[in-house]
């Protein structure tokens, strides 16, 4: 691998060095229609006879190239370790899984979250080159896990999920988009996807706005619709009672697939019904089939050689040597 920046997002301060070349150009035009104002030359060049034009010169530009190599010191030019580097082939990959209280629903058994859940472990199983990120998502989207090659590590994030992770109740679809976005590198127009798990069933109306909007960006969306449309009711894990509305008839969940159908078909991706995790497993493979995969350093796993201290260096030097060349030259002995 090649040499690169850590922080190439401090490039921008290298701007300043031609902003004070005018500024110094402007400075040298000054002194010289302040000159001319003046008139006598004679007078001029007495007055000015130990002034050396190119020592002023010397350290302006001894100035400007400090202050480059600091920029370049602060960006830190690195290089990976010959053999400490791991390069794997893969996409991108955010899992935004709905934990809202109707995914306790058990048409599915034993209930639509636990069956979500089994279906992300077999889906992170057949994806080892992968990067996996997740999301969990109710009333409010939370970022439980940034994308990461160590599947071990996501496989506990998953189990672990469940509806009290998320307070607020609801299925805000559109957040869940939002926040799966944000765990992309915005640099890159391709290799990134979002696989939103859920039954979908309160309408979102942003949702299928903001799919739209991510698709313009690269991004594709395939979701999973999991229940069933005649619906089933939902087991209280606190009372492991019948779920009841306020008029005490049992809370009936149904499966809303109309809109996780929209959002799948405005961003190039595809909807799957969970019914069996392993051909829901292979209905995924096979949209994700159709982006580019692309290779990347895993950058958690390698050992940089930094080079920022040579830079540092140099900027010391050059501010040194200015600080010790004069403005004046030595005038000759009488």
């Amino acid at each position: 691998m090649n040499f690169q920046f850590q922080h190439i997002q401090f490039i921008w301060l290298l701007a300043a060095i031609p902003f004070f070349i005018l500024l110094f150009i402007w400075l040298l035009r000054w002194k010289q229609k302040v000159v001319k104002r003046m008139g006598d030359k004679k007078l001029i060049r007495e007055l000015t006879s130990n002034f050396s034009p190119k020592l002023f010169n010397l350290k302006f530009l001894l100035l400007m190239l400090a202050m480059g190599a600091g920029v370049v010191a602060v960006m830190n030019l690195r290089k990976p370790g010959n053999a400490d580097g791991v390069t794997r082939k893969g996409i991108d990959v955010v899992i935004a899984l709905d934990v809202s209280k109707s995914m306790l629903a058990t048409d599915l058994q034993p209930n639509r979250l636990e069956r979500a859940k089994q279906f992300i472990s077999k889906l992170m199983n057949a994806m080892p080159d992968d990067r996996i990120g997740l999301v969990l998502f109710a009333g409010k989207a939370y970022m439980q896990m940034p994308l990461t090659t160590d599947h071990s590590a996501a496989q506990l994030f998953v189990s672990s999920a469940s509806t009290d992770a998320v307070p607020q109740q609801g299925t805000v679809i559109s957040d869940a988009l939002k926040m799966s976005a944000n765990a992309f590198n915005t640099a890159e127009r391709r290799f990134k996807t979002v696989i939103v798990i859920s039954d979908g069933e309160d309408h979102d109306a942003e949702a299928v706005k903001t799919a739209k909007d991510l698709a313009v960006q690269g991004m594709m969306i395939n979701t999973v619709g999991i229940g069933s449309a005649e619906g089933a009711t939902i087991i209280d894990p606190a009372t492991g009672e019948t779920k009841k509305d306020e008029t005490g008839s049992p809370v009936i969940s149904k499966l809303n697939e109309e809109e996780l159908k929209l959002i799948a078909d405005n961003t190039n991706g595809a909807y799957i019904r969970l019914q069996g995790s392993d051909e829901a497993v292979e209905a995924v493979k096979k949209s994700l089939s159709q982006i580019e995969s692309k290779a990347f350093g895993d950058v958690s796993l390698m050992n940089f050689k930094t080079y920022y201290w040579w830079f540092a260096g140099a900027m010391l030097i050059f501010l040194l040597v200015e600080n010790f060349i004069p403005e004046r030259k030595k005038l000759a002995a009488a």
